[in-house]
């Protein structure tokens, strides 16, 4: 199958009268290597390194090109796919390019899809290019920088008819389905408060200059952001195992908040039903505070980021609280199922707690979540049915304004009224806040 052949099944699969979806027993097949989606990935960090693994042990893609700023790291990814194929003895794969420019990579004709995770403030600017050059994307969160972004983006995305799955993988955990599950379908009884933990806004940029370092296109990592002195804080040189810390800056991302916050306020919300919506009321803390911001829903539900166990939900009959291999269901004031880890809860385990929670309160739910087991099956099977995957743009969306309302909170020490079908404030506020000074030709 020949690149445009490629793209008319793609185009088929999106007219056909029954979608096609591959089950996962065929997709563990070996795939001939002309019917294999062509993926390129763009920001060659800790995460993108972690789903460029995930993609090279999949026979129904090929990886065929990657992108970084940093020479380092493209070479390294670049390297990393050829190796993995030249093991395959796959006489088919004609090598893997390695871009400075992610516009280059965008251009190729035979590229069906990208991963893009880059640092925050390049999200929407590339994710936008990437469904206008008819790509569909695995985009990570948070879905973009500001509330401006996120609007623009999902426009593009509709207007390009692309498919676009948001990094908030734990969507596709069988905890959190479960959990909001139990919170749908009224198990705890109604919803009175939820608590989600997680660490702090970010500050302004103040990091001292460093020598520039070779290799490194500086002035295209800041890209749409203010050019700000180099620090290796941001970008670490060459190649590097953990996260840098450029999303404690304002400039460039938005701190604990669009980090651990973008899972955790994308869980409450799923648990709430408001994916289209989202708060009407934004309550700062006070100043200088680093907790205790609030976010109220229209059913009167206020969300606290606080100290917590990830996710709480609180109930009129129970609770329920789950994060990352983390579950928990109170009723009546007693713990009814849970497990936190082994040496608390010995000789029992998450998924059997889950389960039995499961079979206990929802074999008769009215309500029944989206379910996805794995994140990256859920993109690949939205792809060829056309169909919206578990976390679409959409949802990115709704999730990445509230962090950033949430934010605003934070950095200005303002309480104010939202209006979440219109995406504006309906009293206080200051549109300001909704985008950013953009630079150079990097607009969104």
């Amino acid at each position: 199958m020949n690149p445009n052949n490629r793209r008319s099944f793609l185009g088929q699969a999106a007219a056909a009268a029954a979608p096609l979806i591959l089950p996962s027993s065929l997709w563990s097949a070996e795939t001939p290597a002309n019917e294999r989606l062509n993926i390129g990935f763009i920001g060659m960090g800790k995460m993108n390194s972690g789903h460029l693994g995930n993609f090279l042990g999949r026979s129904e893609v090929q990886v065929v090109a990657v992108c970084d700023v940093d020479s380092t790291r493209r070479e390294n990814a670049k390297a990393t796919v050829e190796k993995r194929y030249a093991e395959k003895k796959d006489g088919n794969y004609k090598g893997c390019a390695a871009y400075n420019d992610f516009n280059e990579l965008l251009a190729r004709k035979d590229i069906d899809a990208v991963v893009i995770a880059t640092p925050d403030h390049w999200h929407a600017y590339i994710g936008i290019a990437a469904v206008k050059a008819g790509k569909d994307v695995y985009g990570e969160k948070p879905l973009t920088h500001n509330v401006h972004e996120a609007l623009t983006l999902q426009q593009a995305v509709r207007d390009s008819g692309r498919i676009f799955q948001t990094g908030s993988q734990q969507r596709s955990s069988k905890e959190f389905r479960v959990a909001c599950e139990l919170v749908r379908n009224g198990v705890i009884g109604r919803i009175k408060t939820i608590t989600t933990s997680f660490g702090d806004p970010a500050p302004v940029y103040n990091l001292p200059e460093e020598p520039a370092e070779p290799g490194l296109d500086w002035d295209r990592w800041c890209g749409p952001g203010p050019l700000k002195p180099y620090s290796s804080v941001l970008s670490p040189r060459g190649v590097h195992n953990h996260f840098p810390a450029w999303r404690m800056t304002r400039e460039f991302g938005g701190g604990m908040i669009t980090d651990w916050g973008a899972h955790h306020i994308d869980i409450a919300q799923w648990g709430l039903g408001v994916d289209d919506s989202g708060p009407v009321e934004v309550i700062s803390p006070g100043a200088n505070k680093k907790r205790g911001a609030q976010l109220v829903y229209a059913n009167g539900v206020v969300l606290t980021h606080g100290e917590g166990k990830g996710v709480s939900f609180y109930g009129e009959l129970g609770e329920v609280h789950v994060n990352r291999g983390k579950f928990e269901l109170w009723l009546g004031g007693k713990r009814v199922h849970g497990f936190i880890d082994r040496e608390q809860d010995k000789g029992t385990s998450l998924d059997r707690e889950v389960v039995l929670s499961e079979r206990e309160f929802l074999k008769d739910a009215k309500v029944k979540l989206y379910e996805s087991k794995n994140h990256h099956d859920d993109w690949l099977k939205a792809i060829r049915s056309r169909q919206r995957p578990i976390c679409d743009v959409a949802i990115g969306a709704t999730t990445v304004i509230s962090c950033h309302l949430m934010n605003m909170a934070y950095w200005n020490d303002a309480s104010f009224k939202w209006n979440p079908q219109t995406r504006e404030f309906a009293q206080g506020g200051n549109p300001a806040w909704l985008t950013r000074e953009y630079r150079g030709a990097w607009k969104v």
